[in-house]
């Protein structure tokens, strides 16, 4: 699957994502940090690439629909989370991306759990 990880994410995270076998591409290797959400949304949508970001205003679904790109993944993490528990909860997501697939949909990626927003027949 094709992701693009927002400029949150290092080189590590990069690497998980190749390990599993996914082609990604990162906001810095792109040059385009500081570039506002919604070019960020329009970049995933003409890439199609799903976005993997820790912004939470990816979740608003209204702004955003993930139903237009390939998806889209919010990672929550606690206030100043260490790498150790970044890694665990992309860990998770990797993981959970090997049984159920994210097109179109948001996943809200939490310690323990992926909450799954699914696009409604009628939409």
């Amino acid at each position: 699957m094709k992701f693009k990880l927002d400029e949150n994410f290092g080189t590590r995270t990069q690497e998980l994502f190749q390990s599993h076998g996914h082609n990604v591409q990162t906001v810095r290797s792109q040059g385009i940090q500081g570039c506002t959400d919604k070019s960020l949304y329009d970049i995933c949508s003409a890439e199609k690439r799903c976005l993997v970001t820790l912004d939470l205003d990816f979740s608003d679904i209204t702004r955003f629909p993930p139903s237009q790109i390939e998806g889209i993944a919010v990672i929550r993490v606690p206030r100043n989370p260490s790498l150790t528990l970044l890694e665990q909860l992309v860990k998770q997501f990797l993981k959970a991306l090997s049984t159920i697939p994210i097109a179109k949909n948001l996943w809200i990626v939490e310690i323990g759990r992926i909450r799954i927003h699914q696009l409604d027949t009628e939409e």
